[in-house]
């Protein structure tokens, strides 16, 4: 009998912890929304978890109840300051490295003669003048929204050679029979 009891208060306190957890929302890449109870980078607070009121309490508050509100009020202001500054430095730092990878896309593609597309089996197609021309407006705009500003181009400076990939070989088709 007593163990019963423990056990139905142990699956019960569970059960209220989890009813109780903060609930967070975010979007991934393809725009798609999530819900958790784990903070995810980029993520924001839908539900918090607060202290449901209880049928038992007085309703005159007395001065520890209300300093006990007062503390729990503080600290739910300061768990809110921090999540807010954690998000703002977590979209600092995620617009900081699409800032990046746009400045060296736009880069690359001003500085290249010609412009290529990788296709599904990795082979290069090189554009035409009229869609080299488009994608570097592209580029340039991405810059722009990325990062406030377009960066000026030294076409003077020595572009730094980068290694070339080594071709994907599939073993089986490189065996012969």
């Amino acid at each position: 009998m007593l163990r019963r009891i423990s056990i139905t208060v142990l699956i019960l306190a569970g059960a209220l912890t989890i009813a109780r957890a903060d609930v967070y929302r975010w979007v991934d890449d393809k725009g798609e929304t999530h819900y958790s109870d784990q903070w995810v980078p980029g993520s924001e607070v839908v539900k918090t978890a607060g202290k449901h009121a209880s049928s038992f309490e007085s309703p005159t508050p007395t001065p520890q109840k209300s300093l006990v509100a007062a503390n729990e009020h503080a600290a739910q202001q300061v768990a809110e300051q921090e999540n807010s500054r954690a998000v703002q430095q977590d979209v600092a730092r995620t617009r900081d490295t699409q800032c990046k990878a746009a400045t060296a896309r736009y880069t690359q593609a001003v500085q290249a003669r010609r412009v290529y597309k990788t296709g599904t089996d990795g082979e290069r197609t090189f554009m035409t003048d009229e869609e080299t021309d488009a994608y570097r407006e592209q580029a340039r705009k991405d810059v722009q929204s990325a990062c406030g500003s377009v960066p000026q181009i030294d076409f003077n400076a020595p572009i730094e050679p980068k290694p070339i990939p080594e071709p994907k070989v599939n073993p089986a088709d490189a065996t012969s029979e």
